[in-house]
């Protein structure tokens, strides 16, 4: 009893920390050992690649990338302060 109460704890903490994934879709325009940069309608995507991703990638091919986004460093700017409000002009 105990040992499926502790696998169905640790299944879902997994769901809590899973990393929201995207993808992108288009031609390679510049591939590296660190970064692959791919078109997607005009706009470019440049990510990173990990040492061991498969695949042998080449400028012009038509890929699907997925990927997700982690923050590595926050810097606070201010305190959140709320923006000061205009002040209306009086009607004359």
């Amino acid at each position: 009893m105990k040992a499926i109460v502790i696998a169905t704890l640790l299944a879902a903490s997994s769901f809590a920390f899973a990393a929201k994934s995207y993808q992108v879709t288009g031609p390679v325009l510049e591939v590296t050992d660190s970064t692959i940069t791919v078109d997607k309608k005009g706009e470019k995507f440049e990510i990173e690649r990990t040492a061991g991703m498969g695949g042998d990638v080449k400028k012009g091919a038509k890929v699907t990338v997925k990927y997700t986004m982690t923050a590595t460093d926050i810097e606070v700017k201010s305190e959140g302060a709320a923006p000061a409000k205009k002040e209306k002009k009086a009607k004359k």
